[in-house]
């Protein structure tokens, strides 16, 4: 079963269901049976969230799912609910140096099971790291992965090329490397 991204621009991609995101109209109203029917919300499980939840790669129990997704900066890594990753070049290998406030502004994305999916990308390339306290983070073609926190949506790029926390972040293609433009 697919379901159109519910995004902020024009920048849309379809993709399979993962967690408790509905199937909707264009409108956003739940057309599956049993859908919320009180007033004019539309969604199974009540008002719209402003964001799908990060940093969970989803993928349902026991794996994660990443993406391509095409953007101004070309084709991208996202996560399964259409999150742009990114990459931190003061990482070190698979070592993450992204911890504390860092890691609350860039979180990682996680996994809780072994199974990696790369929807459209080469799987091969997928991996995994632990952190403190036993979280495994994806990694791909090497790099830890994460989101940001000031993108609006799926699709949004707003932490390219950033400097924040001492070092540069960028989105990876879907051979795993990082695009420096943009």
């Amino acid at each position: 079963m697919t379901r159109k991204e519910r995004g902020g621009n024009n920048d849309q991609v379809l993709h399979p269901t993962a967690g408790p995101w509905p199937v909707a109209d264009a409108a956003g109203r739940d057309r599956r049976a049993g859908g919320c029917s009180s007033g004019d919300v539309g969604w199974r499980y009540g008002a719209a969230p402003s964001r799908p939840p990060a940093p969970r790669a989803g993928g349902g129990p026991g794996g994660a799912v990443l993406a391509l997704r095409h953007t101004a900066l070309g084709t991208i890594l996202t996560t399964g609910g259409g999150l742009t990753v990114y990459t931190f070049e003061a990482d070190h290998g698979t070592t993450s140096a992204c911890t504390g406030a860092c890691a609350a502004t860039w979180p990682p994305v996680t996994t809780s099971g072994a199974r990696i999916t790369v929807a459209g990308g080469a799987g091969a390339l997928a991996g995994q790291i632990s952190r403190p306290g036993g979280v495994h983070q994806l990694t791909y073609g090497g790099h830890p992965l994460y989101t940001f926190t000031g993108d609006t949506g799926p699709g949004a790029t707003s932490g390219q090329g950033s400097q924040l926390f001492g070092a540069r972040w960028d989105v990876l293609t879907a051979a795993g490397q990082e695009v420096t433009s943009g």
